[in-house]
C-alpha cells in the first residue's frame, strides 16, 4: 500500500474518496475541501489526476479488489485506522467491492453505499429493469438473453432491438438495431447474460441523484452531447424535466435508497420517461455541482439542483475523444461551438492542475491498454468493475 506525503493539516473531520482516477472523484474532493474537510484518496493507479488536487491530504495506492480482494480489505482496514475516517465516498465500481467488505467487517466509518444485495440488483441491467416493474414503474420492453437460443428468438426482430451485456459501462459491446448477421458477435451465457432491449425513439437524459433513507436530497438533469466513444459522457448541459424528476423520486423512495444512485432515462414524444439503465454510484451529474456539495446535503424539504449556469466539460477529452468524432461526422463547427460555450470540469480556482498531470495520468491508461491488448476505456476500470461474480 503507497501513501503520498500529507499536504494539508489534521481536521476533525476526514472523508475517504475512492476511485481517485476518475474526474468526478476530484470534483468530490474539491467539494469536501472547500466545506472544511481532510480529504483521504484512494485507488489501484501509480499516478491517478486527483492525487495532485492540494484538495488531497494524502492519497493510497491500494491492490486491485477485483482480483486481490482480501488484500484490499486489509489495506482499507489500515488506511480508515490510520486515518480516522468517518465517511467513505466510493465513486467508482469499487462500491460493490466495499459493500461487501462492510458486510464482513465491523467497519465504524459510514460507507455512503447501499447494501450490497441492492447494489447487485440495479446493476443487473435485466434485474434493474424487472425490479422498476416490481415497483410499478413504466419500464421498456426488455428480455433477457442466457444462450443462443434466446438470441435466436429476437432475429426476426433484431433490427428494433438494442443488445447489451447485462453487465457492462461505457456502452461497452452495445448494438444498437443490428442486422442478423452482426449477432454472431453475441454469445450469451448464465455467466454472461445480455438483454435486447425495444429501441425507444426520443431524448436521453442522464440523471444523478443524492438520497438518504429514500429521500431524494439532490438531482442534476443533464444532456451529454459529446462522449468519449458511444458511451462515457465528456460535456453535460444540465437541464430540467419533470417527469425524470418524478421517475427518481420514486424508484428512490420505493427503494429506501441511501447513496447516490444515476440512470439512463428516454423521454418519449408524449414527454413520458422510460428507465433504460441504472448506475448506482457517482457519475458526471456531479459536476454540476460547484457552489454546493450534494454529498453533504441534509434532508431539509428542498431538493439542491446544479448550481452551475454553463456546461461542464471535460476539455482534454474533448480534444481527444470529441474532435476526431466531429471531424468524422462533419460536425467541426458544432465542436468549436460546444468547447467555447463549456467550463471544463478540471479546472477550480484555488487548485489548479497542470495538463502535464493529466497526461500523465492517461499514458498510464494508455500502457496499461497496450500490454493487455484491451481499449483505454476498459484499460480504465479493468481493476475494480463488477461483472456479477467474485475472483476469490
Amino acid at each position: 500500500m503507497g501513501l503520498s506525503s500529507d499536504k494539508t493539516s489534521r481536521s476533525d473531520k476526514s472523508v475517504l474518496i475512492t476511485g481517485a482516477r476518475a474526474p468526478v472523484a476530484l470534483h468530490a474532493a474539491r467539494l469536501f475541501h472547500q466545506d472544511g474537510w481532510r480529504v483521504i484518496m484512494a485507488d489501484t493507479p501509480r499516478h491517478p489526476v486527483s492525487a495532485a488536487s492540494t484538495c488531497c491530504g494524502s492519497y493510497y495506492q491500494l491492490p486491485s479488489p477485483r482480483y486481490a480482494l482480501a488484500d484490499y480489505a486489509d489495506a482499507m482496514d489500515t488506511l480508515l485506522v490510520a486515518e480516522e475516517c468517518s465517511l467513505v465516498v466510493p465513486t467508482c465500481e469499487e462500491i460493490f467491492y466495499l459493500a461487501r467488505i462492510w458486510q464482513e467487517r465491523n467497519f465504524t466509518a459510514e460507507l455512503f453505499a447501499p447494501d450490497l444485495p441492492l447494489l447487485e440488483e440495479v446493476h443487473n441491467k435485466d434485474r434493474f429493469i424487472k425490479l422498476c416493474k416490481h415497483l410499478d414503474l413504466p419500464t421498456p420492453e426488455t428480455r433477457l438473453l442466457q444462450s443462443r437460443a434466446d438470441l435466436d428468438t429476437t432475429l426476426d426482430q433484431c433490427t428494433s432491438l438494442v443488445y447489451k451485456p447485462a453487465w457492462s459501462r461505457f456502452a461497452d459491446r452495445v448494438l444498437i438495431q443490428p442486422k442478423a448477421g452482426q449477432l454472431s458477435t453475441i454469445i450469451p451465457s448464465p455467466q454472461e447474460p445480455w438483454v435486447a432491449q425495444h429501441y425507444l425513439e426520443g431524448e436521453e437524459i442522464c440523471a444523478y441523484g443524492v438520497a438518504r433513507n429514500g429521500h431524494l436530497l439532490a438531482l442534476g438533469l443533464y444532456h451529454s452531447s459529446w462522449r468519449a466513444g458511444k458511451g462515457a459522457g465528456i460535456y453535460f448541459d444540465s437541464i430540467r424535466d419533470q417527469a425524470s424528476l418524478e421517475f427518481v423520486q420514486q424508484f428512490v423512495a420505493k427503494t429506501a435508497w441511501t447513496g447516490q444512485i444515476s440512470f439512463d432515462l428516454m423521454r418519449l414524444r408524449d414527454g413520458s420517461i422510460l428507465p433504460l439503465e441504472c448506475n448506482p454510484r457517482t457519475v458526471s451529474g456531479l459536476h454540476l455541482f460547484r457552489r454546493n456539495n450534494p454529498l453533504l446535503t441534509r434532508d431539509t424539504g428542498t431538493l439542491l439542483e446544479p448550481d452551475m449556469p454553463k456546461p461542464q466539460m471535460i476539455k482534454l477529452a474533448m480534444w481527444i475523444y470529441a474532435l476526431p468524432a466531429a471531424i468524422k461526422s462533419g460536425k467541426t463547427a458544432d465542436f468549436f461551438r460546444s468547447l467555447n460555450k463549456a467550463e471544463d470540469v478540471m479546472s477550480w480556482p484555488y487548485d489548479p492542475l497542470s495538463k502535464s498531470r493529466q497526461l500523465k495520468s492517461f499514458v498510464e491508461i494508455l500502457t496499461l491498454a497496450a500490454r493487455k491488448g484491451i481499449t483505454p476505456q476498459q484499460a480504465s476500470t479493468r481493476d475494480i468493475e463488477w461483472n456479477g461474480n467474485w475472483c476469490d
